[in-house]
């Protein structure tokens, strides 16, 4: 049964619905799109509206930038808006007004000299619609795409060198000041004893050592599976040396690229050269046992030690010495007490020495002999 129909009425079969502003946007996207050639489908899921340098833009200031890009769609929603005008900002924010203006299908122009330039916005006709998604969302799709494609270019990677064949020796923990001339003359023997194939040394920024073989010359044509064979069996004689001499504390297989990157290691089965077996590979330094100190020998522990000892008591002895200075209320009575003090000890001492010397009167005996006391003359 039809909407509202009945016997009298047809009902709503024979009206139609008025298009409005939503309805004529619509239509004129269909119609750009149709004659653009562009998939509306494929616009709505990994689709990224903005410039590279936009996005670039966006991610160093991402605050300041969405408050623009809200700017930005709030005149675009505006049909009765034909202009914006901004504020006078520095040259490298009004080149992401400029950018994002691009991206809108905006016009853009620079106004005013310095410092009162400014950047103003305008509708022109090639201007639509607003990008549906914003540039938050385009950053998140664009870091999501370039972590698939490191993710896929990595698994490739592997499987690669997975499947490539060594072509030269690793050593790692090269003994300190060890030279490619050094190297080559105690390996000579073993790096010349396959003929027709040829090793070059060299140093990695890793400060690891590879040799790499390689046809002897130019002319020679060795696959890579013979010289993986080579290698093979030359490991162990150069494991041996390098061991003997000294000069490194590992050697391994390696497969290395023209530009000398490591693709794979003997130690790591999976082909990469990250994780524990890179860790693992790279052993810890020895430990070496504590030089013990002889006879009549001061350890330097022992001097640093009985400095701070005696540091500390000086520090102890200064600390105590101000403790017992006692602080004084009244300056004066205490100057007072000490005159007084003084006073007495020297009335003890007046008392003591009459004492020990008794006065001598005028012609008093003295041990039998007559003092005259004014002519100290004696009889």
């Amino acid at each position: 049964m039809k909407c509202n129909a009945s016997k009298t009425s047809e009902g709503n079969t024979k009206k139609s619905l008025s298009c409005d502003d939503e309805c004529a946007r619509l239509e004129r996207n269909r119609k750009l799109a149709l004659a653009l050639n562009i998939d509306p489908a494929a616009h709505q899921d990994d689709h990224v509206p903005y410039s590279t340098e936009t996005l670039h833009m966006f991610r160093e200031s991402p605050k300041w930038s969405q408050a623009q890009e809200r700017e930005f769609r709030v005149f675009a929603a505006d049909e009765a808006e034909k202009r914006l005008r901004f504020k006078p900002m520095p040259s490298h924010q009004r080149s992401f007004l400029h950018s994002l203006a691009d991206d809108f299908g905006l016009d853009s122009e620079s106004m005013d000299p310095e410092p009162h330039r400014h950047v103003a916005v305008f509708k022109t006709p090639r201007f639509v619609v607003a990008p549906m998604k914003t540039l938050a969302e385009c950053v998140r799709i664009r870091l999501n795409a370039e972590a698939a494609a490191a993710s896929a270019i990595e698994e490739q990677r592997r499987l690669r060198s997975n499947n490539e064949a060594y072509n030269g020796f690793l050593l790692t923990h090269p003994r300190f000041g060890l030279t490619v001339e050094e190297i080559r003359s105690d390996l000579s023997t073993h790096l010349e004893a396959t003929p027709g194939l040829a090793f070059d040394i060299s140093f990695l920024p890793s400060e690891e050592i590879v040799i790499k073989g390689k046809p002897a010359t130019s002319s020679t044509n060795i696959a890579p599976s013979s010289i993986e064979a080579a290698v093979k069996v030359m490991k162990s004689a150069v494991a041996s040396a390098i061991s003997s001499r000294r000069l490194a504390s590992s050697c391994q297989l390696c497969t290395l690229d023209p530009s000398l990157n490591i693709l794979r290691r003997e130690l790591d089965p999976s082909g990469t050269t990250d994780g524990w077996s890179r860790v693992a590979a790279k052993a810890a330094a020895p430990r070496s046992a504590p030089k013990q100190v002889g006879v009549g020998e001061k350890s330097v522990y022992t001097v640093l030690g009985s400095r701070l000892k005696e540091a500390k008591r000086k520090i102890e002895e200064i600390e105590k010495a101000r403790a017992d200075e006692a602080v004084v209320d009244d300056w004066e009575e205490e100057a007072r007490k000490e005159e007084e003090q003084g006073a007495d000890s020297h009335r003890g001492v007046d008392q003591n020495t009459s004492l020990d010397n008794p006065p001598v009167s005028n012609g008093t005996n003295v041990d039998g002999l007559k003092v005259d006391a004014l002519s100290g003359e004696s009889s």
